[in-house]
C-alpha cells in the first residue's frame, strides 16, 4: 500500500514588505518630479559637496524634500536592520511585528537625540552650528539610506548566506558617519574653533555615548 506523508508548507507573507517598498519608491519619484534639480544634486553626494554647500541653511532641515528622505532612510534603515538579525538568526525578515518594532525605536532614538541637541545646543550656545550638523547627517545618512533601499529590496527577496557582505555593509554605515564629522568640521572649522571645549563635550555626549550604550544593549541582550 503506497504510504502518504503530508508536509506542512510554510508560506511566508510578503505583502506588506512589497507595499513599504513601494511607498519609498514613490517618495523618490516625487521628489524627483518635484524638486529634480534638487535631487540631481543630492545623489552626487558620494563624490560632490556642492548639495551641502548649497542646501546649508538650516531652514532646509524641514523643508519637504529632507523630511521625506529622513522618512525613506528610516524605512531603509529598519528592513537594513531586519535583514541583519535574520542573517544572525534573530528573527525572520518576514517578521512584520518586529520590523514595526525596529521602525519605532529608530524613529523615538533618532527624534529624542535630536530633542536634546537642541536643548543643549542652546545652553552651550552653538544653535547654529547644531542645526547645520544635524541637517548635514540628516543629508548623508539619507543618501545611504537611498543606496541602501536597492540592495534591501535584493536581500529580503533573495537568500544570502555570506556574513561578510552584512559586515561591509555596516562598515560602510560607519565610515559614512565619520564622513560626516570630517565634512561638518571642514564647514564650520571657524565657527568650532571658538567653541572647541563645548563641541568636543557635544560630540562626546550625544555622538558617542548614545550609540556606545546601543552598542552594549544589543551584545548583552
Amino acid at each position: 500500500m503506497l504510504a502518504i506523508q503530508l508536509n506542512t508548507r510554510i508560506i511566508e507573507n510578503n505583502d506588506w514588505a512589497t507595499i513599504l517598498f513601494l511607498l519609498c519608491v514613490g517618495i523618490i519619484a516625487v521628489n524627483k518630479t518635484i524638486s529634480s534639480v534638487r535631487f540631481n544634486e543630492f545623489i552626487r553626494l558620494a563624490y560632490s559637496d556642492k548639495y551641502t554647500k548649497i542646501y546649508r541653511d538650516s531652514s532646509n532641515l524641514m523643508s519637504g524634500f529632507t523630511v521625506s528622505m529622513f522618512v525613506l532612510q528610516l524605512f531603509s534603515f529598519s528592513f537594513f536592520t531586519l535583514l541583519v538579525l535574520h542573517q544572525f538568526e534573530k528573527t525572520e525578515k518576514t517578521n512584520f511585528i518586529v520590523y514595526i518594532q525596529i521602525f519605532t525605536f529608530l524613529t523615538v532614538f533618532i527624534l529624542s537625540k535630536f530633542l536634546i541637541e537642541k536643548i543643549i545646543a542652546t545652553a552651550f550656545k552653538i544653535e547654529e552650528f547644531s542645526e547645520q550638523f544635524n541637517l548635514l547627517k540628516v543629508n548623508y545618512r539619507a543618501y545611504f539610506g537611498f543606496i541602501l533601499l536597492p540592495v534591501n529590496i535584493i536581500l529580503f527577496y533573495n537568500s544570502f548566506d555570506s556574513n561578510l557582505f552584512f559586515w561591509i555593509l555596516l562598515i560602510a554605515l560607519f565610515v559614512i558617519n565619520t564622513t560626516t564629522y570630517l565634512v561638518a568640521l571642514k564647514l564650520y572649522q571657524n565657527l568650532l574653533m571658538r567653541k572647541i571645549f563645548y563641541f568636543i563635550l557635544y560630540l562626546c555626549t550625544l555622538e558617542i555615548a548614545p550609540y556606545y550604550f546601543i552598542y552594549n544593549w544589543f551584545t548583552k541582550n
